[in-house]
């Protein structure tokens, strides 16, 4: 085999005949390095007999973390803003008696209304669903297609670049 048999529905711009029914449809089914794609009709996805789809076991919970986990880290995150806000006053009240602590404490209150938002949470980058394609096996019989057509059109390509290296048949008779 050329390729394995787990293939990635996608969608595309452009409706194209199905592979079984031959009506327009826009769902592609394809490999991960795209060596072989089949556009296919919804209904004939949730066939058993053309293809079955692969759950993932994380699809239960996609974010990954539990609300257990988000009120964890939103507590540590008010605490840390808390603490933060006790040490900004401490050092405006060390800097009041100054000139430049004025000037300075209407700079860290700018810098204060525009850091905090309210009920936000941290952002990181792991947080971020990542987008995923529903994952389909082909039933065997449907994929051995798929694997001998692949196969013919090889031979057939391997034929074509033989082919003007091989000599030609004789013209003349042998007489």
């Amino acid at each position: 085999m050329s390729f394995p048999n787990l293939y990635y529905k996608r969608i595309t711009a452009t409706a194209k005949a199905c592979y079984i029914c031959y009506k327009p449809t826009t769902a592609v089914l394809a490999t991960i390095d795209t060596s072989d794609f089949l556009y296919t009709c919804t209904v004939h996805l949730s066939d058993h007999g053309f293809a079955t789809r692969v759950l993932e076991p994380e699809s239960e919970n996609k974010i990954g973390i539990s609300v257990e986990e988000i009120a964890k880290l939103r507590e540590e995150w008010e605490e840390k803003q808390r603490r933060k806000k006790e040490k900004e006053k401490a050092d405006k009240d060390k800097d009041k008696t100054a000139d430049e602590g004025d000037k300075k404490e209407d700079d860290g209150k700018s810098a204060e209304k525009s850091s905090k938002v309210p009920g936000s949470l941290p952002t990181s980058g792991s947080l971020s669903p990542r987008p995923t394609h529903e994952k389909y096996i082909l039933h065997r019989d449907i994929f051995a297609l798929r694997v001998s057509e692949h196969r013919r059109r090889r031979q057939t390509s391997q034929a074509k670049d033989l082919a003007p290296r091989l000599p030609g048949a004789p013209r003349s008779s042998l007489s």
